[in-house]
């Protein structure tokens, strides 16, 4: 039974994690055009038992895209300002990992919850 409590745990776990990495993600989409963001990233740590919890969240530190926009209320004496250094390419493929990584962690979480259930149905018995 502590097994099937541990691979509960251990989804649960992820589900969270991968969870507060799409927030993050959608976060990066959201501010792609906002003059001066930083992408923001998510590292997740081993817990015990294998489950994982989410670290600090760090930003980005390449370099900001020089934008070329001589009327825009931020643009310099060059006509140039600071836009974001997020890649909307990255940020569709690392939503797409985070939700598959998601969808396994809830199916495991589901099975294992319907192993509980039967075997407390056959203890009944």
């Amino acid at each position: 039974m502590s097994d099937i409590l541990g691979a509960i745990s251990v989804s649960s776990s992820g589900m969270t994690a991968q969870a507060q990495r799409l927030r993050h993600v959608s976060e990066n989409i959201a501010n792609a055009d906002t003059p001066g963001y930083r992408r923001k990233s998510i590292a997740f740590h081993e817990v015990m038992e294998g489950g994982v919890t989410p670290g600090r969240v760090r930003l980005d530190r390449s370099p900001l895209d020089r934008v070329y926009a001589p009327g825009h209320p931020l643009a310099d004496d060059s006509g140039h300002y600071d836009g974001s250094n997020v890649e909307l390419i990255l940020e569709i493929a690392d939503s797409r990992e985070a939700q598959r990584s998601y969808d396994a962690n809830l199916k495991l979480f589901d099975q294992a919850r319907q192993m509980t259930s039967r075997l407390l149905e056959l203890l009944r018995r």
